[in-house]
This record gives C-alpha cells, sequence and structure tokens, in this order.
C-alpha cells in the first residue's frame, strides 16, 4: 500500500522517546538557506491558494534539500515538522500514519507546536473506515466498519478538534483497489458515500481518492457535488493520468482542489520504493504528468480556487524535487530542476 513504509517512520516515534538533537553542520545550513532563498523567488511567484507537500515527512535522504542535518527517519517523524515548515514551497504535508493506528493527542499536539499558524495538514482517514474488506485478515472478509461514520468520528474528528483544530486541512478518504476476490457496485459504493458524508459536520472537508477507476460514476460525481467533497486527481499505478481524470470528473463548484502524485501508472510500490532509495534525486522524471499537473494547477489559481498538490517520493524519485520541479515550471522560472 502507499505510503506503508513512510508512515512506518511515524508510528515509531510515537513509540520512542528521544531528544530532538540534530547532528549540526554549518556548511550544509548554509548551503540550504542558499537554496531556499531561491525557493523563495519562487513561492512568490505561485498563487496564494495553492499549498503544496509531501506524503510524510521522516525522510534522511531529504538533507540538504528540505532538512540542514543528520537525523534519524525516526527523529525526523517526531521533532521534523519544524524545519519541514521552514521550507518556501511546503505549506501542506500528508499525515499518513491515520490510515494505520489512531494518533495520540500528545501527537498531535506536538505537531501544532512544531508549526506555524497558517500551516495546514491533509490527514488520511483510517483504512478501518476506507478498506472494503476487513485490513488485516488472513482471508476476504467484508469489513463491517467501512464508511463508519461512528468510528472516523472517534479516531478523528474528536482527538483532532481537542489537539489539532488549528492545522487541519481536507480529510482524505483514500480507497484502495480491491481485492481479487471482492467485488463493489459502484452504485452501492456512492450509496454509502453519501451516507457516511451526510453524517459528517459541516466543518470538514472531504477529498475522494479512488484506485479503482470503476468506482467512478454519475452517481460518485453527484454525491461529491452534494457534499461540496472532492475528487483526488491522483497519479497511481492503475488510474488514468491526472489530466484524464479532471475531465472524468469536472470540479465544477468544488470549494478546492486536490492533487496526488503517487506512482507512475504500470508501477509496484516495492519496485519504486528500492529503486528509489533514499529519495534524494529524481530517478523517473515524468514530463506528461508534470504537464498535467501544472495545467490543473494553473486552471485552479486562475479561478482562486483553494488548491492543495501532495508528492510521494515514489512518484519520481524525491517528493520536495518535484515540488520544485512542478513550481517552479508553474511560476515560469528558468533554470531550475526543471526548465521545461
Amino acid at each position: 500500500m502507499d505510503g506503508q513504509t513512510d508512515a512506518s517512520y511515524d508510528t515509531q516515534a510515537a513509540m520512542t522517546d528521544q531528544p530532538s538533537l540534530f547532528a549540526r553542520s554549518s556548511g550544509d545550513a548554509v548551503a540550504l538557506e542558499q537554496r531556499w532563498q531561491r525557493l523563495c523567488s519562487v513561492a512568490a511567484a505561485l498563487p496564494e491558494t495553492l499549498r503544496m507537500g509531501t506524503s510524510s515527512w521522516s525522510f534522511p535522504g531529504w538533507r540538504g534539500i528540505v532538512y540542514p542535518d543528520e537525523a534519524t527517519p525516526t527523529r525526523l517523524a517526531r521533532d521534523g515538522l519544524r524545519d519541514y515548515a521552514k521550507h518556501p514551497l511546503l505549506r501542506t504535508v500528508g499525515i499518513d500514519r491515520s490510515y494505520y493506528a489512531p494518533i495520540p493527542e500528545e501527537d498531535l499536539r506536538r505537531y501544532a507546536d512544531q508549526l506555524p499558524p497558517d500551516f495546514v495538514c491533509c490527514t488520511k482517514a483510517p483504512a478501518a473506515v476506507t478498506s472494503f474488506a476487513l485490513p488485516g485478515a488472513a482471508r476476504a472478509e467484508a469489513n463491517p466498519d467501512f464508511l463508519s461514520a461512528e468510528r472516523f468520528t472517534e479516531e478523528i474528528i474528536e482527538p483532532f478538534a481537542r489537539a489539532f483544530a488549528p492545522h487541519t486541512g481536507p480529510f482524505l478518504l483514500q480507497f484502495s483497489p480491491l481485492g481479487q476476490h471482492a467485488t463493489l457496485d459502484p452504485g452501492a459504493f456512492a450509496e454509502m458515500l453519501d451516507g457516511f458524508l451526510g453524517a459528517m459536520p459541516a466543518m470538514c472537508e472531504f477529498a475522494v481518492e479512488l484506485r479503482d477507476r470503476s468506482l467512478v460514476s454519475d452517481t460518485y460525481r453527484r454525491v461529491l457535488n452534494r457534499h461540496a467533497a472532492v475528487h483526488v486527481m491522483n497519479y497511481w499505478s492503475a488510474m488514468p493520468m491526472p489530466g484524464e481524470q479532471a475531465d472524468m470528473v469536472p470540479q465544477g463548484a468544488a470549494p478546492f482542489v486536490m492533487v496526488r502524485l503517487l506512482m507512475r501508472p504500470g508501477t509496484r510500490y516495492e519496485q519504486q520504493r528500492e529503486e528509489m532509495r533514499p529519495f534524494n534525486r529524481i530517478v523517473q522524471p515524468d514530463e506528461r504528468m508534470r504537464q498535467d499537473v501544472v495545467g490543473i494547477l494553473a486552471r485552479a489559481g486562475r479561478e482562486k480556487r483553494r488548491t492543495y498538490l501532495l508528492v510521494n517520493n515514489k512518484a519520481e524519485g524525491s517528493a520536495p524535487l518535484t515540488i520544485e520541479a512542478i513550481a517552479e515550471r508553474l511560476a515560469g522560472v528558468k533554470g531550475g530542476v526543471d526548465t521545461g
């Protein structure tokens, strides 16, 4: 599954009480500051309504790109948000560990203490709520909590309201591909999604990510419109390219736009992870994907619509470098990672 290894860093940190001490190198810090000065001019040319960020943040390979210091994944997961949020282009982040287990409120408060006031995060709904089959079962079994409003409220809405409210952005409902022998009627799925969204507080915003294109239907589109939820235009192994999805599910009057770049279509998670570690360089640049994304972001900017771009390392090799390349192209800046 997307992000399982990434999110495990956060889970390890939740169980490890280590001080936030990083190995300092003044040369690295100076080089990173110079990099950020260049990126500040890029950020200034971007739409104010655009927030870009990565799927999780605990990657030592980002030293010199995001982080000035050498640190373990555990320490970055625990204390890295403070440096992450200083990056000129990173104005949001995906909190993925909530997909696997509830986040203790003390962890949410620690995250909040590291973030500036205007920084909001996109949080995954638990797999226990978005998985059609029972997560972790030895054989395929129907999940009794699939799209359970009660469980989502208990595990996400209530603790986030108490401990993380100022930094809470859209909640991400990630519907992974069905198992080999599982089937889900698109109409039935849309009806269950309708019931779930209808039970949510009006203050909550939702982005729906499908990883099975068969679930895209007219009923699904109507449900999103009815509840002011949005379809996530994802870059994922078994889905159409983001630009094609933008045509499949028009944004209409959607209050915001979300794009998630995960893996090149036709690739597998394990293959991409092993080829791209330690996530400090672009390994597989995808020109068509970048063009799609820049087109989506540019249109949203012209419409002054709030927009979120979340990038996984497995998309091209290094999420922050992909963000730099897309940002430079969107801003019309030459001479960066990707000059277009």
